[in-house]
């Protein structure tokens, strides 16, 4: 597979531990119930899967990663919890047998991966049979913010470039339900919810997490490596960024697809 286009500075960790069951798998909150059993693939920090091992305590929870380096962190996020057993994974081959969790959860994860479509394939094999299989992708192009610096204008155009040379598709969220039925699942529920960030807290740190990975972060390495981007235009991207944050009318919002499908 290819290699996480993010990476796993404090940049981007800092977006993913804001994460919770409650702001980014509320789709699936119905779902959860004492005794199941989850695997959460590409669980990152840990931050989502901690809320998952709450509610199907005592249930069987398994945070799985490509990266060592980052299950630390999901180790330290699910420290409170009995019930959690990590492993380093790869989604498109997964060491489980057949059959062997209630739920299946892969948050922005699709949208990185070589080939989607196995990769729920993948999900799907584990999964028992009846079982759900959830996925929660972020969709690049329906990011809208306001005001509009024109030093940002050059930063989507730049990361699709990033994300697509590496192998991942950054529409993702607009793609799963053809993914999933390309996967083999014929009962498929699709919703939508987004992100929003309005305060001055919340503008600050968001320009800091995706201004700041454009130049601290891989994203930055693969712009300037592949030719899409040099560190000067990186700069004034983040340049843009902060004044965006800078600005008291600042608002900024994504969407993001969802599917539940049943194994």
């Amino acid at each position: 597979m290819p290699a996480y286009t993010h990476g796993h500075h404090e940049t981007v960790l800092s977006s993913h531990q804001w994460r919770t069951v409650e702001n980014s798998a509320a789709y699936l909150i119905e779902h959860l119930r004492p005794g199941l059993s989850v695997l959460d693939v590409g669980c990152g920090p840990g931050t989502i899967t901690a809320g998952l091992a709450e509610r199907v305590a005592p249930g069987r929870v398994v945070a799985a990663d490509s990266a060592e380096t980052v299950l630390a962190e999901a180790r330290k996020s699910t420290a409170a919890s009995s019930n959690v057993e990590f492993a380093v994974a790869d989604v498109h081959a997964l060491d489980f047998p057949d059959g062997t969790f209630d739920i299946v959860h892969a948050h922005q994860v699709l949208q990185h991966v070589a080939d989607p479509v196995q990769a729920l394939r993948e999900m799907r094999r584990v999964a028992r049979p009846g079982g759900v299989v959830a996925a929660r992708d972020a969709d690049f192009g329906t990011m809208i913010w306001y005001p509009e610096p024109p030093a940002m204008d050059a930063w989507l155009p730049v990361y699709y470039k990033v994300a697509r040379g590496n192998g991942g598709e950054p529409d993702a969220g607009r793609r799963l339900v053809s993914w999933a039925r390309a996967a083999g699942f014929t009962d498929v529920a699709a919703t939508a919810s987004a992100w929003c960030y309005a305060t001055p807290e919340e503008r600050e740190w968001w320009s800091e997490s995706w201004g700041g990975r454009l130049i601290n972060s891989s994203v930055a390495d693969h712009a300037v490596s592949g030719g899409h981007a040099t560190r000067e235009e990186l700069q004034r991207i983040y340049e843009g960024w902060k004044e965006w944050s800078a600005a008291e009318d600042g608002w900024y919002s994504v969407t993001h697809g969802e599917i539940l499908c049943r194994a």
